[in-house]
């Protein structure tokens, strides 16, 4: 039986390794997109005359498809019935179609003067109208993508190094966030126009395509492999059972499920629409800089680079899942309460807290994303994760534009001349408290997340390296 394991494709370090840095390179590209925008808030209000209610609209047009049509859970499901590469590959692909539709929005002029009326929606201007349709289409293609590179990764490292691999590709991904936040002013500020980011992003998410393409070769070869395997072997346990509609059921009656979606979706909610109006929080607040004030978000995801799959590869080790989670829930929830406190607006208080920010930014993705595959069957791994992720946009789409909204509601302090136009100055701290706020739910999930894993045994504080007696002589 060692033999044939030799000859299964993911038993080779160089060969799943590769494939993850392949997978990797294509949530790179969907991320730097995914946040090219939000360092440029202040310059899209100058150059193309967005209201902050209309950046917030725009912003939280990332999950409308995915959450009013259904179409992350229908991505999920195609996942399941067809594949990894069939469903990747047109991920990637939507991603490019949804990115050259916002750049065209953003970069032409044609579009100056047009109100568009829909239902529900409202009246708004055709630029900010199909820009946030373009990202729509995007959010679609780069959530697929996600949990399409999760269940690779799944599929390649489980009983190996799974958390360090899921860990080392949210890295790479958050590298993409990194380099938005950190490039994306500059380069608009450089180019005299805010739309140049966007083409970059255009062409790396074209690479993207080609690259998951490689992918699907080296994922042919492994199903290949394990086939093989199993016929040499002659093995007869039967094949997984395939996936089936009603276990859509049997996933929503998951109460450890539940626990993580709404974790995720807390969680992530008090990231990831904060790094939308960091820039702006540090320009307001802490008076740095315009030109460097993406910096200082971007120390995040930079922060995370490395400790994600630090912390990863402690969970393979040790396990302690569950408390990871809430370790990270908890510096989460500080650091916002002291963003929200008025008199610490030191330029060096913002580093330290956007620093510890990253790590606990690090601490529950490290954890969470592992645990599913604990709790969910293998054959319903794609929909778990889709759900999860649907589950997710809610936030996404929905915080961003309520942070607009309080913005402008309750938060203006006057205005102030940029570039010859008047543009005006917030007070943050009320949207500070609302991150805060989900911090502090998602550390009650997290304890409930604990509880239910010494009920059902799920695993969550145990290892996630298993090596067989097999394994163990081959060392």
């Amino acid at each position: 039986m060692t033999e044939n394991v030799r000859k299964i494709l993911s038993d080779s370090k160089a060969a799943r390794w590769t494939a993850l840095l392949i997978v990797s390179f294509t949530m790179f590209a969907g991320y730097y997109l995914a946040d090219v925008m939000a360092p440029l808030q202040g310059l899209v209000q100058n150059q193309l005359s967005w209201s902050a209610t209309e950046y917030g609209f725009f912003t939280s047009a990332y999950g409308w498809f995915n959450v009013f049509l259904f179409l992350l859970i229908i991505g999920g499901i195609i996942l399941d019935k067809f594949g990894i590469r069939v469903t990747g590959i047109g991920a990637a692909l939507i991603m490019v179609a949804g990115t050259s539709l916002k750049y065209y929005a953003i970069s032409t002029s044609s579009l100056d003067g047009i109100d568009v009326t829909l239902p529900i929606l409202g009246t708004w201007k055709a630029q900010v109208m199909l820009a946030a349709l373009g990202y729509a289409i995007f959010g679609v293609g780069v959530e697929i993508t996600g949990i399409t590179a999760s269940k690779a990764i799944v599929k390649w490292f489980k009983g190996r190094e799974m958390a360090l691999a899921m860990g080392m590709q949210l890295s790479v991904a958050r590298l993409g966030t990194a380099l938005a936040l950190s490039t994306s002013l500059p380069i608009a500020r450089m180019s005299g126009h805010v739309s140049t980011p966007l083409l970059f992003c255009l062409i790396m998410l074209c690479i993207g395509v080609l690259a998951f393409s490689v992918y699907a070769m080296m994922d042919r070869k492994l199903d290949a492999s394990i086939v093989a395997a199993r016929a040499q072997s002659d093995d007869q346990t039967p094949e997984d059972e395939k996936f089936k509609l009603s276990d859509i059921f049997n996933i929503l009656g998951n109460r450890g499920w539940w626990y993580i979606a709404l974790l995720c979706v807390l969680f992530y909610s008090a990231v990831f629409p904060f790094l939308k109006y960091a820039t702006d929080l540090m320009i307001q607040k802490f008076g740095v800089n315009a030109n460097w004030a993406g910096s200082l978000p971007g120390l995040l995801p930079f922060g995370t680079i490395f400790f994600t799959p630090l912390f990863g590869g402690i969970y393979d080790k040790i396990g302690k899942g569950a408390t990871i989670m809430i370790i990270g829930a908890t510096i989460i929830t500080a650091v916002h309460l002291l963003f929200a406190v008025p008199l610490l607006n030191h330029w060096s208080i913002a580093i330290v807290l956007m620093m510890l920010l990253g790590i606990g930014f690090s601490l529950v993705p490290s954890a969470m994303w592992p645990s599913v595959p604990k709790i969910i069957p293998d054959r319903q791994l794609g929909t778990a994760f889709s759900l999860i992720f649907w589950v997710q946009n809610w936030g996404l789409m929905g915080v961003p534009a309520l942070i607009g909204w309080v913005l402008d509601k309750y938060c203006i302090t006057g205005t102030k001349i940029v570039d010859g136009q008047p543009v005006h100055t917030y007070n943050y701290t009320i949207p500070m408290l609302i991150f805060m706020s989900f911090g502090l739910l998602a550390i009650g999930l997290g304890f409930l997340l604990k509880l239910e894993d010494k009920k059902k045994g799920y695993g969550l504080q145990l290892p996630n390296i298993k090596k067989a007696p097999t394994e163990n002589a081959q060392a």
